[in-house]
């Protein structure tokens, strides 16, 4: 089995474009074809993340791009994980650990050092993968961060990596997008790109080929494939919410999306319950009538909590408990359901305190040690197994933890109110066990037959994704054959 190239980088005209599903699609192919193939994204920002068997945080994108490529995740595949805490400024993450929290001038004058720890990992995977399929970030067209990139063409030319350009036609512009994307490179980054990938194409493709063509002669670079739109994929989000609504069930599930909602990737298994009507309400919006009611992690749990009240959610909460309805908070959002947050030593910010919402009689303090951790137990309340991870700057401690949501490794975890009708747990991806998912549903007022599993949809999708960006490794063998 080969591959014509040893490391091949996928950049992207915006973000979106596809870059992380492509990825993914050529792990799955050449894995299958036996190779040792490893994924790998110098630069990544984005607050869905996953913890590794090393004990480290990587993108999420990685984290699925691995279980395409058929390995268990490794820190070294994604060095650098920049978790935004405000506009300008995020928590840098630098093999699997946090660094430091830096504004976005500093880190620009950071990215030198940063480009080492880069480097290093992609040598350690070049060592012992046959292959190494590379993401940019963002695009490569944004030329006042040229100096000093680390994310695409600066990569790219650092290790001499051949690049594939992929555009998304379904947003529109598809031609002008490439072209402008070339036009903003230098001569030697334009010479790396191989050709292009048109992506989330649906249509007659007779229309869209006199379009290939003129854009073959102006740019003297082939368009290797066009892939279809795929609908119906489930596959784990990198960072954007998704905005569409399950609406398929009749047991009606709210998640409140706040501005530093983290890890929402949770709630896939949910969005794919056939008896569970998912919405993710966001600002300006009302909460609506629900059995149950989400509240997230959040990366900056104290402004988010600020902000949970200038929405008048706090009182749309109350309501939903003296109706008798559910709510669960998960790592963030049990912090916030508890007595109060502690920040004494301003990890999430200017050090202080802030009063919670008190459904919970907990009380957290933030610490600037973060706990990174996968898990695994059996629920307090139910007689099922549950898998999960930990990722979370803080510790939670009160009368309500005598009443636990999970024991993992012996050891109680979670808390649940004294009338049962609020439960708050650390653990992320509770709902992608099927019994897990099934017993928290049941507590919550669903009593259903019915599971998700999340690990055999997701293979699904790895395997459609794959099989429809086939004739891409094909172009590619066939270009360097």
């Amino acid at each position: 089995m080969s591959f014509p190239f040893h490391t091949l980088m996928v950049q992207g005209t915006t973000s979106d474009a596809g870059k992380s599903t492509l990825v993914a699609a050529l792990c799955r192919l050449l894995a299958d074809e036996g190779l040792r193939v490893a994924p790998f994204k110098p630069q990544n920002m984005a607050l869905n993340s996953a913890v590794t068997a090393d004990g480290g945080e990587i993108g999420r994108a990685q984290a699925l791009q691995a279980v395409a490529a058929r390995i268990a995740p490794h820190t070294d595949m994604n060095p650098i994980l920049l978790k935004p805490s405000s506009d300008i400024g995020a928590q840098v993450v630098i093999h699997g650990k946090v660094r430091a929290d830096m504004n976005a001038r500093d880190y620009h004058a950071y990215k030198p050092v940063a480009m080492q720890a880069v480097l290093e990992s992609y040598r350690r995977l070049r060592a012992q993968y046959d292959a190494v399929l590379v993401e940019g970030a963002g695009s490569p067209a944004e030329v006042n961060l040229r100096e000093r990139d680390i994310a695409n063409m600066g990569f790219a030319e650092a290790v001499d990596s051949p690049v594939i350009l992929v555009a998304d036609i379904d947003r529109g512009g598809v031609f002008a997008h490439l072209i402008g994307t070339l036009a903003c490179l230098s001569d030697s980054e334009r010479a790396r790109i191989v050709g292009f990938v048109i992506n989330r194409f649906r249509g007659d493709l007779s229309l869209l080929e006199p379009g290939l063509r003129w854009l073959e002669q102006q740019t003297g670079k082939p368009v290797l494939a066009v892939l279809p739109y795929l609908h119906g994929l489930f596959l784990d989000a990198e960072d954007a919410v998704a905005s569409v609504q399950a609406q398929q069930g009749a047991f009606r599930v709210v998640v409140l999306v706040m501005p530093r909602i983290s890890n929402h990737t949770d709630f896939d298994a949910l969005r794919a319950h056939p008896e569970v009507d998912l919405q993710m309400i966001g600002p300006g919006q009302p909460i609506p009538p629900a059995d149950l009611i989400i509240l997230p992690g959040s990366k900056h749990t104290r402004a988010d909590l600020d902000w949970l009240r200038a929405q008048g959610w706090q009182a749309a909460l109350q309501k939903h408990l003296r109706y008798g309805g559910k709510v669960i908070g998960i790592c963030g959002g049990y912090q916030m359901l508890g007595q109060d947050v502690a920040d004494p030593h301003g990890v999430e910010g200017e050090a202080g305190i802030s009063p919670g919402l008190g459904l919970l009689d907990v009380t957290t303090e933030l610490t600037r040690e973060k706990r990174l951790q996968q898990v695994g137990g059996t629920c307090a309340f139910a007689d099922a197994q549950v898998a999960g991870y930990e990722i979370h700057m803080g510790v939670s401690d009160g009368p309500a933890r005598e009443r636990p949501v999970f024991f993992i490794d012996g050891r109680p975890e979670g808390a649940r109110s004294a009338d049962d009708q609020v439960l708050g747990t650390y653990l992320h991806g509770v709902f992608d066990t099927p019994a897990a998912c099934t017993a928290l549903l049941e507590w919550a007022g669903l009593h259903s037959t019915q599971a998700v599993d999340t690990a055999a949809l997701r293979e699904q999708s790895l395997d459609r994704l794959a099989e429809a960006a086939r004739p891409l490794l094909q172009a590619l063998k066939a270009l360097f054959a």
